[in-house]
């Protein structure tokens, strides 16, 4: 078996097991709300277009952004609670899934219970109120199991939806099969989309044929149709949740962003924690805003990131003192704003870059970015989803006065085929990434000095900056990368061999320094 598959087999107690909490829990929230408002919504008119109304806006929203909202959201929430109440709570992962997911599965069971109540023939209700029933008894006897096979067809299209859309919450911080999805993506590991889209369709069939058996059921008045199905979900539940139990003690959580340097630094750092110890988690595949934000409050304990990134973004700093300014500066200011330790960097930079394919650069006669400048006109640059909404950009493109033809914007991994295929003419590139030797790019220089340096820098949550044994274990890293290794690695994972994964990677990284 492939080192890839054992990868896939090895995750899969946990991200399944994750995955069926996040939906399960969605999807009773969602019948604990949608249901009593729908028979409300059928008792008061007026009161079904407006429930129907902000539920069908909510399916509107994009799985993903509707997930994101309820970051900033609840970090707010969890400010003023502390504040006023003297306690906060985590705004990362679970809680904004699990709420998302509550409005997202809400829709088929409200439309389906007051379609099927509001369905039934007014002669059986009248026949139940004759022989002396209240509404109360009326609605629990005899008008809910009558409906009861459309409202069921309703938490079947619910279920089906929470399951596929919660692939879509890891990049909000919480395990799901989306991490086969979002690592496989990023990585450009097909094995592991496919494992991740096959395990949430396998899981999502299974739940829905057991919902369309206890719909059956209800139709039919079948009562081993309906106890065959619920027994059949307690297993997949029960089951997919074991393995979650017995994780006794705190944890180590590692926080990444969504390309393969992270990753093969988060596998880093995780085995030398797992080496000293710790038990550890990841969190793959945030945002640079939410892996920040999740770091100074304290959804994660440790991440890597890089100091131009906080010195343009979090410190609103423009000026350009120097490498070893910035990075003293920078220090200083997260260990007094948010009691962050930043560890030191691990040696290396990686730095925005534009870079183009050498042969059109030299043919152009561009060599740095101010020769760029005269042929951004006729010319397209791609970047990834956040480069061209960072400070960083606006600086540059001011400096330079570049005014590019055409923007365009690729998931990261997708950006150097695109130059090399001439779908773009130039792109924001990253300097410790081995693709650029690999397609025989042109970096080109910044002689103005608009970007600051990025060096790649260990940072630890306040609440473990004084662990001296976590510090131990992660300090021999510190100035134990430098650029050309990197590289390598990067370039390890890029040639996407089976035994070439972030964590292989990253334990041929280990020894490296250790060596």
């Amino acid at each position: 078996m492939s080192a890839l598959f054992s990868a896939g087999f090895a995750n899969l107690p946990d991200y399944l097991g994750q995955h069926v909490l996040l939906s399960v829990s969605a999807i009773l929230l969602g019948l604990l709300i949608s249901l009593p408002l729908a028979i409300a919504a059928y008792r008061v008119a007026w009161l079904r277009g407006p429930s129907l109304a902000v539920a069908s806006v909510v399916q509107t929203i994009p799985g993903l952004a509707l997930l994101a909202l309820f970051y900033p959201l609840l970090i707010i929430v969890s400010a003023f609670t502390a504040e006023t109440f003297g306690f906060g709570f985590r705004a990362l992962g679970f809680l904004p899934a699990l709420l998302a997911l509550t409005l997202y599965s809400m829709l088929p069971v409200l439309r389906n219970t007051i379609t099927g109540l509001a369905g039934l023939d007014p002669a059986i209700i009248r026949a139940a109120r004759a022989t002396g029933m209240t509404p109360w008894q009326s609605l629990t006897m005899v008008e809910l199991p009558l409906a009861a096979p459309i409202i069921m067809a309703g938490i079947r299209t619910a279920a089906v939806w929470v399951i596929g859309t919660a692939t879509l919450s890891t990049p909000i911080g919480q395990t799901s099969l989306g991490n086969y999805i979002f690592t496989g993506l990023q990585t450009e590991n097909w094995v592991l989309v496919l494992f991740g889209c096959i395990s949430a369709a396998l899981l999502a069939l299974m739940i829905d044929r057991l919902l369309a058996l206890a719909e059956d059921g209800f139709a039919k008045r079948t009562r081993w149709r309906l106890w065959a199905a619920f027994g059949g979900i307690v297993v997949i539940v029960g089951v997919s949740l074991f393995p979650l139990f017995g994780h006794a003690g705190e944890t180590i959580t590692i926080g990444t962003k969504s390309f393969d340097e992270q990753y093969i630094l988060g596998s880093l750092m995780q085995d030398r924690l797992r080496a000293a110890g710790f038990a550890t988690a990841r969190r793959d595949g945030l945002g640079s805003t939410v892996a920040f934000h999740a770091l100074t409050n304290g959804d994660i304990d440790i991440y890597v990131d890089y100091s131009g990134t906080i010195w343009a973004n979090e410190m609103k700093r423009t000026d350009q003192p120097g490498r070893a300014a910035v990075m003293a500066q920078m220090t200083a200011y997260l260990q007094k704003k948010y009691g962050v330790l930043a560890l030191g960097s691990l040696g290396f930079e990686n730095a925005y870059a534009i870079a183009m394919r050498r042969a059109n650069a030299d043919q152009l006669h561009i060599d740095t970015l101010a020769d760029l400048a005269a042929h951004a006109g006729n010319m397209t640059i791609g970047g990834d989803y956040e480069i061209f909404s960072r400070p960083e950009w606006r600086a540059v493109t001011k400096t330079y006065g570049f005014h590019f033809a055409k923007q365009r914007q690729y998931q990261s991994d997708f950006l150097y085929r695109a130059l090399a295929s001439g779908d773009v003419d130039a792109i924001t590139a990253f300097s410790s990434d081995g693709r650029i030797a690999q397609y025989d790019l042109k970096l080109l220089p910044d002689p103005k000095s608009a970007l600051p340096p990025y060096d790649a820098v260990v940072l630890i949550s306040a609440k473990h900056a004084h662990d001296q044994k976590l510090i131990a274990a992660l300090k021999p890293l510190i100035g134990a990368i430098d650029l050309r290794t990197m590289q390598q690695a990067n370039l390890m994972v890029d040639r996407q061999t089976d035994k070439l994964t972030p964590e292989t990677v990253a334990r041929w990284l280990d020894a490296k320094i250790t060596h």
